[in-house]
């Protein structure tokens, strides 16, 4: 197995290095594979002024997976749009294809009070957000800002094709089948056009899977159901920007964003894993960061890529464990619980894997 490393910027170094540790577990237990490193984000602007050189670009072409921290950080804010580490995080996604990501929003029973809602109200929550990737307003040309009328006028184009909405909504028809066979189709139809297309193919594409149980919401009810019913959903599946949006109001569900992972994939599973959460420059070197979501990344990495169900198990059974036993970051921190940094969760998911 060929992985690409990205650490990037901020804390994604730190936890970069936790995710590896787990792997050199798993390769003690005979599992083959080769790491090389490469530069993504700001850390590739320092050192060559693009955030996805050519370099970065054959690595990840060649690789079978990638693994990536987090890009960004303030210092960046003022170059061009084009020179800025999130650009390299767009240019990677277009560059492999990696038109689906595939966000798990679960609940571990241990971190119950780590959330901001109701134990009732998200007790046993386990929900997949399925979020198009490489299309929507974030693509969309034309865009910019010009002068129009002696002002300046900001512009971008929301824009799907039919070949786009339907490989998407095939992917979370299928995931469904594997879960409790009822997908959410999340569009703004009453007033963007492009959606009244994304839900009518969506409706179309149904027709395949009768055993699944479509059903469809306005993107501002649903990012009100979310913290008002969330066990209501099981499959969720919208677009670039929609999702973007969503999937981080659902990862507060769970009490912190430093808790989940996600999987970036292509139609042969060829994947991107990385943790949702940002580069928190805040906390960078201080051995802060939670480093969970980046190893449970490399379990949704073991599962889809390389199939190796088995391994992927057990990292987020040692993940599970390790909560049990009290073991807490800044960010999930509660009375009465064991508070590590970066380096101490590692060691005890470690202990446990």
């Amino acid at each position: 197995m060929k992985i690409a490393i990205f650490p990037g910027d901020g804390i994604g170094p730190e936890i970069i290095i936790q995710a590896i540790r787990v792997l050199e577990v798993l390769r003690s237990d005979g599992l083959k594979f080769e790491l090389e490193m490469g530069l993504l984000g700001g850390c590739a602007v320092d050192a060559t002024g693009e955030p996805f050189p050519e370099g970065t670009r054959k690595l990840a072409i060649d690789a079978e997976a990638v693994l990536l921290g987090a890009v960004g950080g303030p210092q960046y804010d003022m170059l061009l749009r084009e020179k800025r580490p999130e650009r390299g995080l767009l240019d990677i996604r277009k560059a492999l294809n990696l038109f689906a990501n595939l966000r798990p929003i679960t609940l571990h029973r241990d971190l119950i009070n780590a959330s901001t809602l109701k134990p009732e109200i998200i007790l046993g929550l386990n929900i997949l957000i399925v979020r198009e990737l490489t299309g929507d307003i974030y693509f969309g040309e034309p865009r910019g800002i010009e002068w129009r009328n002696n002002q300046r006028v900001g512009f971008n184009t929301m824009i799907y094709s039919e070949t786009e909405i339907s490989r998407i909504a095939h992917v979370a028809f299928q995931a469904a089948r594997k879960r409790n066979h009822r997908l959410c189709s999340i569009d703004k139809m009453n007033v963007l056009e492009c959606t009244q297309l994304w839900r009518d193919v969506l409706n179309q594409i149904a027709k395949e899977y009768p055993d699944v149980e479509l059903s469809h919401m306005l993107v501002d009810n649903a990012a009100m159901q979310l913290v008002r019913e969330p066990k209501q959903f099981d499959v969720i599946v919208t677009g670039n920007l929609f999702g973007d949006i969503l999937s981080d109001e659902a990862s507060m569900l769970t009490g912190s964003i430093g808790m989940l992972p996600s999987a970036s994939l292509d139609n042969q599973n060829k994947g991107l894993y990385e943790p949702i959460h940002g580069s928190a420059p805040d906390i960078a070197g201080k051995d802060m960061a939670n480093p969970l979501a980046m190893i449970l990344s490399v379990a949704m990495m073991l599962r889809y890529t390389f199939n190796l169900e088995s391994s992927a198990t057990r990292i987020e059974h040692a993940v599970k464990e390790t909560l049990a036993q009290g073991y807490r970051t800044n960010d999930i921190f509660e009375p009465g619980m064991k508070k590590v940094g970066t380096a101490g969760m590692g060691d005890a998911v470690l202990v446990n894997l």
